[in-house]
């Protein structure tokens, strides 16, 4: 498993990532809610909020009092454990603040809320009988990813080998590697409890959403080097994502 830990990015951002920060407030909280609460709560919560293909096809129904249309948005704030929601996190933390500095906050929340959803649709249009609930913000983490391989392709990434190994490398091998890995599972025959077709369908998402709302002066696939990069920031010239927003 790779897991990362730190992007060297040396470029000074232009406002402190508060979406992203709020959103792993809020799918933490959630989450240790769910895991203090009774047996019998966090039951009526997966039938409310999760994301049942069955239910949103409309082939049948869960008991929950919420509308499962509504469920593509709930079901990314919710997670299936600790270790789920923290590795969740840890991916928005070291590249969410990123894609938030590059677009803006309103345009990321909008960003990451349509990946999710992306993500949820293409899982029910791929199982659309499945009576499993699906949960977790990872078709959103996905999206989070196109975008930043697309932005920041040359950013060196700290990441643990087999989870305790630490190594620096480029951004595209590593988040190259790891949405290989996800397209490669999806045509795989092994059977699986991930839900494979979200992460693509938000890795797919995430890469036309990247093109379509970046803000002007934002370039894609451009690779500044660590040494220029901080140049720049000595230079003080413009900020290569473009003005302060």
């Amino acid at each position: 498993m790779v897991i990362p830990i730190y992007d060297n990015d040396p470029l000074e951002k232009s406002h402190r990532a508060y979406v992203t920060f709020a959103l792993i407030a809020i799918n933490i909280a959630i989450y240790a809610f769910q895991d203090a609460t009774s047996d019998k709560v966090a039951t009526e919560i997966l039938l409310n909020f999760a994301l049942f293909p069955v239910a949103v096809t409309g082939e049948a129904v869960t008991g929950g009092f919420f509308p499962p249309s509504l469920t593509v948005v709930t079901y990314m704030f919710l997670h299936g454990g600790w270790l789920h929601v923290l590795l969740n996190m840890l991916f928005l933390f070291v590249f969410g603040d990123n894609i938030e500095d590059a677009i803006g906050r309103a345009r990321f929340l909008a960003f990451y809320l349509l990946c999710g959803i992306a993500g949820g649709a293409a899982h029910v249009l791929a199982a659309p009988q499945s009576n499993v609930p699906l949960v977790g913000a990872s078709g959103a983490i996905a999206g989070i990813i196109a975008a930043y391989m697309m932005i920041r392709p040359c950013a060196r990434i700290t990441v643990l080998i087999f989870g305790f190994i630490p190594i620096r490398l480029a951004s595209y091998w590593v988040l190259g590697f790891w949405a290989i890995t996800q397209v490669w599972h999806v045509f795989s025959l092994e059977k699986s409890d991930t839900a494979w077709w979200a992460h693509v369908g938000g890795l797919a998402a995430g890469a036309i959403l990247i093109v379509i709302i970046r803000p002007a002066g934002v370039v894609l696939f451009e690779c500044m080097t660590p040494e220029n990069a901080i140049a720049l920031a000595e230079s003080k010239a413009p900020h290569p994502w473009g003005p302060p927003r």
